[in-house]
């Protein structure tokens, strides 16, 4: 592989992040490569060992490198709450708030049928099988409020409902077409306390 291949082959594996496009990409690399070499074989190393010992929580399907995450393992949660949230990015955004103190289940995505994304594909039965175990009373819809983040909450929530569970959704709060991702934490705080 000569240099040009290697150069481009790092500038397009830089692309698969979101966000990224070619002009940020190509500053990416040549920053590493011009500045910064033993940061680009540190992050190398980061993303080869995460990817070997990282992988999802039994219980919950949040990353972790035990077969059941810290989360779900502490007594001290209210273990009669359930909160689904999208992505592990979600679940952290609300941790953060410190709003909210019971457990999660993270779909890992939301349904799409346009993109081939069912009800199989975010494991919805995993779901319905976690929140029926006798435990949960509530479920927390904290799906993100987009056309197909709503979609998502709406059948989870039908589904949940004739299950009999009590089933509330984030209250509005939280601004219509965001990731809670990037809303601020303050906003993410008082959508927990007012969910309805």
């Amino acid at each position: 592989m000569s240099d040009t291949n290697a150069l481009d082959a790092l500038i397009q594996s830089l692309r698969r992040l979101p966000g990224v496009g070619v002009k940020s990409a190509s500053r990416m690399a040549f920053h590493l490569l011009q500045h910064d070499r033993d940061g680009a074989r540190a992050l190398a190393r980061s993303l080869e060992e995460a990817t070997q010992r990282i992988r999802h929580c039994a219980m919950c399907h949040t990353f972790t490198e035990a077969e059941v995450c810290s989360t779900c393992l502490d007594a001290r949660r209210d273990h009669s709450k359930l909160c689904v949230v999208e992505t592990p990015a979600d679940q952290s955004a609300v941790e953060r708030t410190a709003a909210f103190r019971g457990l999660y289940f993270v779909l890992m995505g939301k349904l799409s049928p346009l993109d081939g994304i069912g009800p199989k594909e975010i494991g919805l039965q995993k779901l319905f099988d976690r929140a029926t175990d006798g435990t949960v009373r509530e479920v927390i819809l904290a799906t993100n409020f987009t056309a197909e983040g709503e979609a998502t909450a709406h059948v989870i929530g039908e589904g949940l409902r004739l299950r009999g569970l009590q089933v509330t959704r984030l209250a509005r709060g939280v601004p219509a077409g965001s990731e809670l991702e990037y809303v601020d934490l303050g906003t993410i705080a008082h959508a927990m306390v007012d969910r309805r």
